[in-house]
């Protein structure tokens, strides 16, 4: 792998035109699976690099780019989601969304801006690359699935063999610069289910003439909460929010059904299965209790965000050496928020690396935490993020790079 100086001295030089780039990205915000402006911005970036790019159709826009060393070797998948999210924008920065309703309020304008940097850096580097970097720019990661889909269409073997490892970096509060990843579970799997508690309606001054779903709701969601706390061990957490309840729509009328939303993070597949089977029987017993029926459905969106042990103390030695070690720090607890990223590691050994963007003058505690319309991240790190980005890559594919077994 090449000394450090060079590349942070690279990436130091990149670091206006990555703001800009993330800048503009963060102005004209897109969500979902269909990303046509923000795909064109990439590709306009991208433009004048030796990589082979393959754009994803009008639906679906994704971008597959393979930098191709000048010779033969393994290769590695770089990742960056690129989707913003449905939220209305509250920062009053002078480059907030101008679209209503959708802001970049989880950093995927970093990502995507680190990303394209990390692509000039190794494009530079080309002539000491032993096999190749596939660059992974995702849509779709927060509508559920935009991973699974690129693989399905053959991310994995977009270079020919079939990558060997994969690595993708998150922006979140904490001290900015600072990179943090451990072995094992790093975000948690997430699931969702929905109840449908069904009675009979009524006129609300004769709730004996009606069957009432609305106390059956009331008492499923609070055994709901009871449930996670009594069935799982604290070793194994499941966390398990109800955030949605929709029932009547005037207010003298007991309605025929009330409807609960709830969103459940959990850190095993054994806890899942537990949850698929006991949550939907736990729901029907309340129900029938009152008199009432619940249709419910369960759903597992993301498997957990499983880090390889070698490759996260690889990385942390890769990033601990390029940056110092105290700006790569081993996480002791995983993160209970989800990610599409998972389904990458499901399949390659790789990392997931979380990098803090906390603005100075803010203590990280105290900032918004991403999916926040007030959620603001510090964009100087983007140099450095892509100089990780490719330090990552060019330990496995470098002309000097150790082997992965090492682990360092």
């Amino acid at each position: 792998m090449p000394e450090s100086a060079p590349i942070l001295s690279d990436s130091s030089a990149l670091l206006p035109e990555l703001v800009a780039l993330r800048r503009s990205l963060h102005t004209h915000p897109e969500a979902g699976f269909a990303l046509p402006r923000t795909q064109r911005t990439v590709l306009t970036a991208l433009a004048g690099l030796d990589l082979e790019v393959t754009p994803g159709p009008h639906d679906f826009t994704s971008i597959v780019a393979v930098l191709r060393g000048t010779r033969p070797g393994p290769s590695v998948v770089l990742r960056a989601d690129m989707d913003a999210l449905r939220v209305t924008e509250e920062t009053g920065l002078p480059f907030a969304s101008q679209e209503r309703g959708v802001m970049h309020a989880c950093g995927h304008d970093l990502h995507t801006s680190a990303l394209v940097g990390a692509a000039k850096l190794l494009n530079a580097r080309r002539s000491e690359l032993e096999g190749s970097v596939v660059f992974m720019f995702e849509p779709g990661e927060e509508a559920g699935g935009g991973a699974q889909r690129m693989i399905e269409e053959g991310l994995l073997s977009a270079a020919g063999e079939r990558v060997e490892a994969a690595y993708g970096i998150h922006v979140l509060p904490g001290r900015a610069g600072v990179f943090s990843t451990r072995a094992g579970a790093v975000m948690a799997g997430a699931s969702s289910l929905t109840v449908r508690v069904i009675g009979r309606s009524g006129h609300g001054s004769r709730p004996h003439q009606a069957v009432d779903p609305v106390p059956a709701a009331a008492q499923i969601i609070s055994a709901l909460h009871t449930f996670v706390t009594r069935r799982f061990p604290v070793f194994d957490p499941v966390v398990l929010s109800v955030t949605k309840m929709q029932a009547s729509e005037i207010i003298n009328a007991i309605p025929d059904e009330a409807t609960l939303g709830v969103t459940i993070r959990a850190l095993s597949k054994e806890s899942v299965e537990i949850l698929s089977r006991e949550l939907p029987a736990l729901a029907d017993g309340i129900a029938s209790a009152y008199g009432c029926r619940a249709e419910s459905e369960f759903q597992a969106v993301y498997p957990v965000t499983v880090n390889d042990a070698k490759a996260a103390t690889h990385t942390l030695n890769v990033l601990g050496d390029l940056f110092g070690a105290d700006r790569a720090i081993a996480l002791e607890d995983p993160v209970m928020a989800s990610e599409s990223f998972s389904y990458v590691l499901s399949e390659v050994p790789g990392a997931f690396v979380f990098l803090g963007t906390t603005p100075e003058g803010t203590e990280p505690d105290a900032a918004e935490m991403n999916h926040s319309p007030r959620a603001v991240f510090d964009d100087s790190v983007l140099g450095d993020q892509a100089a990780a980005l490719a330090a990552l890559a060019l330990s496995h594919v470098g002309a000097t790079s150790a082997p992965q077994a090492d682990g360092a």
